[in-house]
């Protein structure tokens, strides 16, 4: 079968537990419209069948669970002007959702690249499973825009402003930097990851009636994946990113003079210097206004902002430098952090509404 013929998802039933299978391996499993719609609609009708007691979902191929959203398919349908591009992040915003409130166990398999949308339907699950192989990362602001798929409410609730780190940098982290702070509760030894008869027998074992510290049990041994390289810099990521608004983050990473910090904090600036400087105000703002709504404020935020973002923001051209015309310089308007005026950030949740 060619692409378009071909299932983007897969769907099964081992043990009792229904197997979803992002099924776009070519793609790193990106997210696209017809997925969404495939993956809410099975979602749907093992929501009431009584034979299935769990769900998981996965990635096809050994590299990626899901590396985000279509995000050219975006491009292209808001440049073509045929609306797809907002039903898609409306229909994406509602999967999520759904997953969060959803009345049966749901478990991610977070194996590989988990990203954007992949963190979207990866993070509201009851479980979330790493492996050796996962990277994991919010990068939205490469490419000029903001962690949204409720990145607005699981970011900020990372202890020690570590989700602001996440967020205003785009970093990518390890399995064992998602135990370490907050976005995964489990890891599997990669090899381990295509046993489902196995793995659905582990879910089913799951005494999910209890509160969530007291169900993994045997899942708390993460398999051999070493130290957490954030939680050496934590101490410094809770001072920079714990300033109020992204250019006193900036501020504060200049004057970080500790010898174990120092080279952190110039390699974060850099970092930094290379994102869109209008995404990045924006996305501490977007961040500190989610810090105290819930899920389903969160995601309405973000398709407000989405709406304004399109036609104003820098999304566009993140996509042509990177993915469109591939020149790989991106010409982000304004070019500097330092040109970001408060008045500015606030137009665009002033036109998205009462956000």
């Amino acid at each position: 079968m060619s692409d378009v013929e071909a299932p983007v998802v897969l769907s099964e039933v081992v043990e009792g537990v229904g197997v979803l299978t992002l099924n776009r391996p070519k793609a790193l499993n990106a997210l696209s419209l017809r997925m969404v719609r495939d993956l809410y609609a099975q979602l749907s009708l093992w929501a009431t069948d009584p034979d299935i007691r769990a769900v998981l979902v996965r990635g096809a191929g050994e590299k990626a669970f899901c590396a985000g959203g279509d995000i050219r398919a975006l491009h292209d349908s808001y440049r073509a002007g045929d609306g797809d591009w907002l039903r898609f992040f409306e229909e994406e915003y509602a999967l999520d959702l759904f997953i969060a409130e959803y009345p049966k166990p749901y478990v991610a398999l977070m194996d590989g690249y988990t990203m954007g949308g992949g963190m979207g339907i990866g993070q509201p699950a009851a479980l979330r499973i790493v492996t050796g192989r996962t990277r994991m990362a919010m990068p939205e602001v490469g490419i000029g825009y903001f962690p949204d798929v409720g990145g607005s409410f699981f970011l900020p609730r990372l202890p020690g402003f570590m989700g602001f780190y996440l967020g205003l940098t785009g970093v990518q982290i390890g399995a064992a930097d998602a135990l370490f702070c907050g976005l995964a509760d489990a890891c599997l030894p990669s090899t381990h990851v295509d046993d489902l008869a196995t793995l659905a027998r582990r879910i089913n074992a799951v005494p999910w009636h209890r509160p969530p510290q007291q169900r993994l049990g045997a899942w708390t041994t993460p398999a051999d994946i070493g130290d957490a390289p954030l939680a050496a810099i934590s101490e410094a990521v809770a001072l920079h990113f714990g300033q109020s608004g992204a250019a006193a983050i900036v501020a504060s990473l200049r004057r970080e003079r500790r010898p174990q910090f120092r080279p952190w904090a110039e390699e974060t600036l850099a970092l930094i210097a290379r994102r869109s400087p209008l995404a990045v105000a924006v996305t501490w703002e977007l961040l500190s206004r989610g810090s105290g709504a819930p899920l389903a404020d969160c995601l309405r935020m973000e398709l407000a902002l989405d709406k304004v973002w399109l036609p104003r923001g820098e999304l566009l051209e993140g996509v042509r430098a990177l993915l469109v015309d591939k020149d790989q310089q991106p010409r982000w308007n304004p070019p500097t952090l330092e040109q970001v005026d408060e008045a500015l950030i606030q137009s665009f949740f002033a036109a998205a509404g009462h956000y």
